[in-house]
């Protein structure tokens, strides 16, 4: 994700960078052309990755709203400022999840890999930082004002039991002791598999004692899922061996599995959640279902939010373009004699004081 984004932005960086013409402006912020074109290539270079077959239609239907997003993205920057927000912490965070997922050592490896994919890091952290404050002024201003009740809830529940409708699963981890043989180990086959079959017994009984699953997978599996605990992920029936479905799918949550002789080695599985099939009672997807609501009412939430905030500012746009935002309450900025290219944007007069 990284990497792609590095690269959207690398080419977003390099298109239209000389006229720096003037499209919006916004209390004491502007929108450029080239800031407008770069949007623009940025919506067509992630349409292209993420949903190749529809891109054309997914940047027309996009296409028209570019000025808007700029001209929010402003105004959600200035009520950050004003609510003090300034996103340092996370954008630390932020930064080391990208360096852990990219396996890099350093912030400043971190750097490199910027550069070496030609764009600047400090503007890519200014696009991370800007990103984070407009998704902490949306949850502050909009999120967290926005109620959602039980009754709601049932409701959703009830309307969409067909959606909510699940297949038996369950979610293994495993503790893997192998009898593959490691360099050059002169071991015979018969010792090996002996001293792996002793070893796996002895975890399992350690297990059964009550030490923790996850702390001797991590420390004595040969599994590529050592590091996750043993953690497996999901599985549907049918997608597993035979052998391994029926006494896995025959537990319960909680449960550890025998000493199991497979190709690689010595196995021994836990089956750390089993859902059941069918519509899950409403208490185990109550969050869920609280999720889908508050994804439903978000957009038309924040819409109302940000026409507000167009009728309290000062924004003037460009002749030839057009904010598929704006409000028709907003009060047109004051022309004054002082129009040459180094006057400054006047803040809008309110209106309670009568003035237009």
């Amino acid at each position: 994700m990284f990497v792609g984004g590095l690269v959207c932005f690398s080419i977003a960086l390099q298109a239209d960078t000389i006229v720096e013409e003037i499209v919006a402006r916004i209390n004491n912020q502007i929108v450029t052309r080239s800031e407008y074109q770069r949007s623009k290539e940025q919506l067509r270079q992630e349409a292209l990755q993420q949903d190749p077959a529809n891109a054309e239609r997914i940047i027309e239907e996009k296409d028209k709203d570019v000025l808007r997003d700029l001209i929010d993205q402003q105004l959600l920057l200035e009520k950050g400022k004003d609510l003090g927000i300034t996103a340092d912490t996370e954008l630390i965070k932020k930064l080391d999840e990208m360096r852990k997922q990219m396996k890099l050592e350093t912030i400043e490896d971190l750097d490199k890999a910027a550069q070496a994919e030609g764009v600047s890091f400090e503007d890519f952290k200014q696009n991370l930082r800007n990103q984070i404050i407009t998704q902490e002024v949306i949850g502050k201003e909009v999120g967290a004002r926005m109620n959602i009740g039980k009754e709601e809830v049932q409701q959703y529940y009830d309307q969409h039991k067909a959606q909510l409708q699940r297949p038996e699963e369950i979610r293994l981890s495993e503790i893997l002791i192998s009898t593959e043989k490691k360099g050059n180990d002169s071991t015979d086959e018969a010792q090996l598999l002996t001293a792996a079959q002793a070893k796996a017994d002895n975890l399992l009984a350690q297990i059964r004692k009550g030490t923790a699953f996850e702390d001797l997978a991590k420390k004595d599996s040969d599994g590529p899922s050592a590091a996750q605990g043993g953690d497996l992920g999901y599985f549907k029936r049918g997608t597993l061996a035979k052998e391994l479905e029926d006494k896995t799918f025959a537990m319960k949550a909680g449960e550890v599995s025998d000493v199991i002789r497979t190709r690689q080695g010595f196995v021994i599985l836990k089956v750390t959640e089993h859902q059941a099939a069918g519509i899950p009672p409403l208490n185990e997807v109550e969050n869920q279902i609280q999720e889908a609501i508050y994804m439903d009412k978000l957009q038309p939430a924040l819409r109302a939010y940000l026409t507000r905030l167009r009728e309290e500012a000062y924004i003037d746009i460009k002749p030839g373009y057009v904010d598929t935002g704006a409000s028709p309450n907003e009060t047109k900025p004051v022309e004054t004699a002082a129009k040459d290219a180094g006057a400054k944007p006047l803040k809008k007069k309110k209106k309670k004081l009568g003035v237009l």
